[in-house]
């Protein structure tokens, strides 16, 4: 029998959780691709895998696969889904663990009413890590798309993303502008690409039009970033709640030098097995 898999969600943002640690699994971009196919295979956005550390400060690793079966290097909304099929499954027996991804270490609590907060780390805001071709580091970049140039912030969360300012997210191009923004020749690693409404100085609305996936109901590496550039701009202070089309994500980020810290919800949908072949 093929090893079985979990279908969880943060925000609607879903993903197929395998278990890399007492199952051994072999992952590929064309395995992913299969599973990811919400016509043909189980449907999501991510898959993620659960493995045994290999850095000595972690508890666990765990890599993320875009739906194009390109892997990346954090996921937001992935990291909290991960930490609750961990704590679910008997794997970790705390609700405190590190996680250790691509990008880093990752420190993860385990709340009550299924959210889970998460230590997101500093910002990364040089552009030549995030990578984005641009001589020095700015609050606002100029981007010229198809001979029309917009203001957009630029940060990494351990991923890539832009963050561009829009008066009202039910009305802009995120269909049309979104793989524009994404694959970006400034971008060498394509991007992900925010649309943020600014609603106050602690709330905003948002909506991600995420590489190698198209617009999700939720990201959450993108609201840290649009909070991070909220704040760099004055645009917000240090706590900011930020809706998203699948919901609500409480993101803390004290200034340079500091972590960012989301706390949103992780919610198992249901567990199953792949037939041969469609996995």
């Amino acid at each position: 029998m093929s090893p079985g898999f979990t279908k969880m969600q943060g925000l609607g943002n879903d993903f197929v959780v395998l278990d890399g640690i007492t199952n051994q699994l072999d992952i590929t971009p064309e395995r992913v691709r299969r599973i990811a196919d919400r016509r043909y295979g189980v449907g999501c956005d991510q898959v993620l895998l659960a493995e045994p550390a290999q850095a000595p400060e972690a508890d666990f690793r765990y890599r993320i696969w875009n739906a194009d079966g390109g892997e990346v290097e954090h996921c937001g909304n992935g990291v909290r889904c991960m930490a609750r099929f961990l704590k679910d499954h008997g794997l970790s027996a705390d609700g405190r663990m590190t996680l250790e991804t691509a990008k880093g270490l990752t420190r993860v609590e385990i709340l009550a009413d299924d959210m889970v907060r998460v230590d997101m780390g500093p910002p990364v805001l040089t552009p030549a890590d995030i990578p984005f071709r641009a001589a020095e580091r700015q609050a606002l970049y100029p981007l010229e798309v198809q001979q029309q140039v917009f203001e957009v912030a630029a940060v990494s969360m351990g991923n890539p993303h832009l963050v561009l300012r829009v008066d009202d997210v039910d009305t802009a191009p995120v269909a049309g502008l979104g793989p524009l923004l994404e694959r970006h020749s400034d971008f060498p690693n394509r991007v992900n690409a925010g649309f943020l409404q600014v609603l106050g100085r602690d709330r905003a609305r948002l909506r991600v039009y995420e590489r190698g996936v198209g617009e999700t109901l939720a990201c959450g590496t993108g609201a840290c970033a649009a909070v991070v550039a909220g704040v760099l701009n004055g645009w917000f202070d240090s706590r900011v709640t930020v809706d998203l089309p699948g919901g609500r994500l409480v993101i803390h980020w004290s200034g340079m030098g500091e972590p960012v810290w989301m706390t949103g919800p992780a919610v198992p949908v249901f567990e199953g097995t792949m037939a041969a072949g469609a996995e």
